[in-house]
């Protein structure tokens, strides 16, 4: 209660003589308190809980406010501690630690005009239990000074890894088909059985990219035009590019919105923890996979 009381006082101004007639407690016993925690004489339990306060607050900078407390969890307990990850949203709600809120994502496909179209051959059905067996595309637009930077990206479903991206100034079929092809080659040059899903934007239709499908053994799968679930993985993941970029600061320039772009996506694959890798880094994760696979 007392360390509530002190964290709405930091985090939000509020007096402490208000927050203790809101909740209904003595201002005597909240300084006794507060004496006791500058002294270092807490009970053991309140004690252990102002160190994880600290230690989850820490860890909520260290990550730049941008993960939630899965990861804050994750974090303490590779650092030694015992702990629930309701006790770490507790304290995260306490102290105002909120990570990023949900935005919708503007959409950037374009319906081709052509009659040809892929079956939905995932129909939501977006996990992989092995690698190379579902690869989800998609693209999005990141804002600079000189215009939009679109980046396209080929991402594995079952690990998560960002297997290929391309960055230029243009959202098109070429940028498309040069992600795939970077997916592709990350994996061997030939991927007989994966299915590659996408929207039905003009750059998956594309002639260059149907036949890099079929050359490698890739199955080319569509969601319906227009419906962002059929292809949420992706999206989503795309959506975080867009908010995280946007908090590091506007670009100025492409070339800065490149490298800034491609430090964080390899940041994500190699460093970031992720809920469906149980909590491991894409890349971490993908290797865990491959070793049961080859067991």
């Amino acid at each position: 209660m007392a360390a509530f009381i002190a964290a709405r006082r930091e985090a939000r101004r509020i007096p402490r003589g208000v927050s203790c007639r809101a909740l209904g407690v003595s201002p005597s016993w909240l300084y006794t308190w507060a004496a006791r925690a500058r002294a270092g004489t807490l009970p053991p339990r309140a004690a252990r809980r102002e160190r994880l306060a600290a230690a989850v607050k820490r860890l909520f900078a260290t990550h730049h406010g941008q993960r939630g407390s899965a990861v804050i969890t994750a974090g303490l307990r590779d650092a030694g501690w015992r702990v629930s990850e309701n006790t770490v949203a507790a304290l995260m709600r306490e102290r105002g630690l909120a990570a990023r809120p949900k935005h919708r994502r503007k959409a950037t496909t374009r319906p081709a005009r052509g009659r040809w179209r892929a079956p939905d051959l995932v129909k939501r059905d977006f996990p992989a239990a092995k690698l190379n067996c579902k690869w989800y595309g998609d693209g999005t637009e990141i804002p600079t000074g000189e215009g939009q930077l679109s980046l396209a990206s080929v991402m594995d479903a079952a690990s998560r890894k960002i297997l290929g991206f391309t960055l230029s100034g243009h959202h098109g079929a070429a940028a498309a088909h040069g992600a795939l092809a970077l997916a592709i080659t990350a994996r061997g040059g030939q991927v007989p059985g994966v299915i590659m899903h996408t929207g039905q934007g003009s750059e998956y239709t594309a002639r260059a990219f149907r036949a890099a499908c079929q050359r490698t053994g890739a199955a080319p799968s569509m969601g319906r035009p227009g419906s962002a679930l059929d292809n949420a993985v992706s999206g989503a993941w795309h959506s975080t590019v867009q908010f995280e970029l946007r908090r590091t600061g506007h670009f100025a320039t492409k070339a800065a919105a490149r490298a800034g772009a491609a430090a964080w996506i390899e940041d994500y694959t190699t460093r970031r923890r992720h809920s469906a890798c149980q909590m491991m880094p894409p890349v971490r994760y993908e290797q865990m996979l491959a070793a049961g696979e080859a067991a």
